[in-house]
Order: structure tokens, then C-alpha cells, then sequence
């Protein structure tokens, strides 16, 4: 058995070795996208693109896919947002197309993709995005008739999020040092929302791609069979991602990995679209929706994702943009040095300026950070919120305001102290959930110790305690 060790311990660091190389080439380009996604979200006004969702017409259509571009590349958050658009009057199809949109045609995803796959692939994303927002607008109804759409709506306006206020109606008006500020906080809250999805990806992708010899993947999707390959491809990859558990940005790693063992064009840009489907995301759309109309949904999404892929796979030969070779620079285990290395310095610095900047508190009045999952919400149009001892929580969803209230008061001296049942606290500073058994620690006001997710965090309680910043 303990000769085997070694064998266990090279198997686990060369998996993690390419993870490592794949976040070392894609550090500079994740900062970079997550520094202008937090830009657009708060410079660019949701209110006037909220309005007149409420009929599927091409108007409509495109001013929900601008709100999806403007909005978080979170899957979990396009799914509660999307909900809250439904029961605020949009229409089902309008719903549906903005969660689309806002995990399939965003900064940050390009970028990654770009780095990771070249720019056919970022094409063929916003081309594939543009073709199944048009197939949703279409097709929508076969699924979905008059009838369900209305229970639909009934069921959801039976916990429905409540009306957001009106804000700044131009990017003029947002041009100053406070939605600045706020800008940081969506990237930086962006960024800690998703470093699970992107840790779980990379990870993902290392091991498979070093790991899971090629006859396997052979084995799943056909490969030398014409145009019957590239059917079968992008039938089977959405269904892959949905039991790979990891969606947004994530999943990109794991795109990476498929094109790398031949997985078909189209295949693979149908596995990057099929983050709204994996395993978690149906109990939430179950959860929402209930388990018939959860199925209705997998179904039409399945399709539509498929049916881009496909269509765009054809479409790229037939104009002879597709790419001809399987090789991927980034899943070959090195570390360049050179420009890589410069890039990557000046994104650190970046992403500390952002970090200092999220922490000021001029951020905290326009953005507050959800104590459950670290996702920047508007304070304007949060879709749920809660109010605990005089300060008020936003949330990016009822979902986690469900867990914020579960959790209780954690003490009768405030609100973010001690460890719950759960053995979860929050942090004084910056009110993330934090597990007390690993987290930085003080002792504060009436010998109660506070638990920090940093300790940068510490440092500023020590330097004088204060509640919340989102209140």
C-alpha cells in the first residue's frame, strides 16, 4: 500500500500541475474581464432595458439580451434574475433569453475563451449566443403554451421579489467616483461568487486532460463519421455538462479539454452553452418552477443549445472559419514566462486596486455584497432582501435570503458573530459567509469573537469595529 504512494502523489501533481499552467495563462485575461464586466454593470443603467419586456416582439427580444450582456456571468444569479424578470411582467420567452444572454455573451467568458481556444471559438460563442436567442423567441411556446406560462406566473408571483427603485437612467449620470467604486465591488464580488466554478473547472480540465486517455472520449462522441459525427457530438456534450456540475466561466477549461481530445466544433461550443442545465441548476429551475415545467425547460434549453452548436458548426465550414487543428497551446503543462509574466503582474495590481477600491465606503451605498453566495447586488433591484438588528441584507436571490434567514440571529449582540448551528459566521467587514474553523479570528465588544474571510478584513475591524457595509 505504501508503495503505491508515490504513484497516487505524481498522479494527483500532474493533474494539478495543468490546472496550475491553465490559470498561470489565463490569470491576466480573468482580471481583465472581470475589471470591465464590473464597468458595463455599473455604468450602464438596468432600468430603461427592464422596461417593455413584457411582449416577445424584436424590440423587446434585443433589449433583453442587452440586459443579459450588462449583467452578471453567473449562471446561478441568471437564474434567480430571470425569475424575478418573469414575475416583475416580462415575458417567459424574454425571461429565458436574458439568462441566455447573460452567460453566453459577456466580457469575461470571451476573454477566457479567446486565450484558451482562439478567436473562432469567441466568434462562434456571440454567433451561436445571437442563434439560440432566436430560437428561444421562436420556440418558446411549442413548450410552453398560453396556459403554463400563466400557472408559470402564478406560481412565481406567489413569493415574488419586490419592486426595485428607479436609479440613475443614464451612463452619464453614473459617470463619478461612487458608481467607480461600485464598479470594483461587481468585480470583485463577480470574482469571489464564481472562484468555486473556476477552481472547479481548472481542476476539472487538469485531470482530464492528462488523465483520461483518449480512447474514452472516442468511445462517447463519434469521431470520422461525416456529418453524423457532428450530430451525435452536440446531442451528447450539453448532456455532459450537466453532470459536470460546473457552469459560467468555468466550464470554458473543460471546453478546452474536449476540443483537445477531438470532440467536434459544434460539439464543443454546444458543451460551452449548456451551463444553464447542469445538476444543480435543474433543482433550482425545480425548485422555482416545479418538476414538470423543470423538465419542459431542459428540454427546450437542451434543444436549443444543440441546434446552435449544430447550426454553427455548419455554418463556420461552410465559410471555411473552422478551426482545423485539435491542438491547444494552453493544456501542455508550461509556464511561459516573458509578456505572460508581465500581463500577469500588472492583473495582480489591478485586481489589489479593485479589492481596495470594493472596500471603500462609498461602494457600499450603490452595491452591496450577498452575505451567502459574495455576489454584488444592486441595492436598487435586489431580488430579495432582509432586515436584521437595523441593517438590511440584499440578496442575489430568495434562495440564499432562504439561507440567510434559516441561519438565525447569531447572537443578541450583532449580527455577524459567532459560528451558527450550520458552523457558518459572518464576517463583521464585509458580511461573508465564513467557516470559523480556518478563518481568521478577533476578539471584539463584550468578549465575542468575529470571524473574518481575510485578513485584510481583520485588520479593518481591529482598526475600529463597524457593522455591514451593505446597509
Amino acid at each position: 500500500m505504501f508503495g503505491a504512494t508515490p504513484a497516487v502523489l505524481h498522479w494527483l501533481a500532474l493533474g494539478c500541475k495543468e490546472a496550475l499552467a491553465m490559470v498561470w495563462m489565463t490569470w491576466w485575461p480573468l482580471v481583465l474581464g472581470f475589471t470591465l464586466s464590473g464597468l458595463i454593470q455599473s455604468l450602464l443603467p438596468r432600468d430603461s432595458l427592464r422596461a417593455s419586456l413584457g411582449a416577445t416582439t424584436p424590440s423587446s427580444v434585443a433589449r433583453a439580451s442587452l440586459l443579459g450582456v450588462v449583467s452578471s456571468s453567473c449562471s446561478y444569479a441568471a437564474s434567480a434574475v430571470s425569475r424575478a424578470l418573469f414575475a416583475r411582467g416580462s415575458s417567459w420567452s424574454n425571461a429565458l433569453i436574458f439568462m441566455v444572454a447573460s452567460t453566453n455573451l459577456v466580457i469575461e467568458l470571451g476573454v477566457v475563451l479567446y486565450l484558451l481556444l482562439g478567436w473562432r471559438f469567441v466568434l462562434a460563442q456571440l454567433a451561436g449566443g445571437l442563434i439560440m436567442v432566436v430560437l428561444l423567441a421562436l420556440t418558446t411556446k411549442v413548450m410552453f403554451n398560453s396556459l403554463r406560462q400563466a400557472r408559470l406566473r402564478t406560481r412565481v408571483l406567489a413569493d415574488a421579489p419586490p419592486r426595485e427603485n428607479p436609479s440613475a437612467s443614464t451612463w452619464r449620470q453614473r459617470l463619478d467616483r461612487d458608481h467607480v467604486g461600485s464598479a470594483a465591488r461587481y468585480s470583485i464580488g463577480d470574482l469571489t461568487m464564481l472562484r468555486k466554478e473556476l477552481l472547479a473547472g481548472f481542476l476539472v480540465a487538469g485531470f482530464l486532460a492528462v488523465h483520461v486517455p483518449a480512447s474514452w472520449w472516442h468511445s462517447l462522441f463519434w469521431s470520422g463519421h461525416g456529418g453524423a459525427t457532428v450530430v451525435e457530438n452536440v446531442a451528447v456534450a450539453p448532456l455532459l455538462a450537466v453532470v459536470s456540475f460546473v457552469c459560467s466561466v468555468g466550464n470554458i477549461p473543460l471546453a478546452a479539454a474536449l476540443w483537445a481530445h477531438g470532440v467536434a466544433f459544434g460539439g464543443v461550443i454546444a458543451f460551452i452553452f449548456a451551463d444553464l442545465i447542469t445538476l444543480p441548476l435543474l433543482a433550482i429551475y425545480r425548485r422555482y418552477y416545479g418538476t414538470s415545467s423543470t423538465w419542459r425547460l431542459f428540454v427546450l434549453l437542451w434543444f436549443t443549445m444543440a441546434s446552435a452548436g449544430l447550426l454553427i458548426d455548419g455554418l463556420f465550414r461552410a465559410v471555411g472559419l473552422a478551426p482545423a487543428s485539435h491542438h491547444v497551446r494552453v493544456l501542455d503543462g508550461q509556464f511561459p514566462l516573458g509578456s505572460t509574466l508581465v500581463l500577469n503582474a500588472l492583473a495582480t495590481v489591478v485586481l489589489l486596486a479593485l479589492w481596495w477600491l470594493a472596500r471603500r465606503p462609498s461602494a457600499s451605498s450603490l452595491v452591496a455584497i450577498d452575505p451567502v453566495c459574495a455576489m454584488a447586488v444592486e441595492t436598487t433591484s435586489a431580488t430579495a432582501t432582509s432586515q436584521r438588528d437595523g441593517v438590511t441584507y440584499y440578496f442575489c436571490s430568495p434562495g440564499c435570503q432562504g439561507r440567510f434567514e434559516r441561519r438565525g440571529a447569531l447572537s443578541h449582540h450583532h449580527p455577524a458573530q459567532y459560528a451558527d448551528h450550520a458552523g457558518e459566521a459572518l464576517d463583521p467587514v464585509c458580511a461573508m459567509v465564513v467557516n470559523p474553523s480556518d478563518a481568521p479570528s478577533a476578539l471584539g465588544p463584550h468578549e465575542v469573537t468575529y470571524y473574518f474571510c481575510s485578513e485584510g478584513c481583520r485588520s479593518t475591524f481591529l482598526l475600529g469595529p463597524r457593522l455591514p457595509t451593505n446597509q
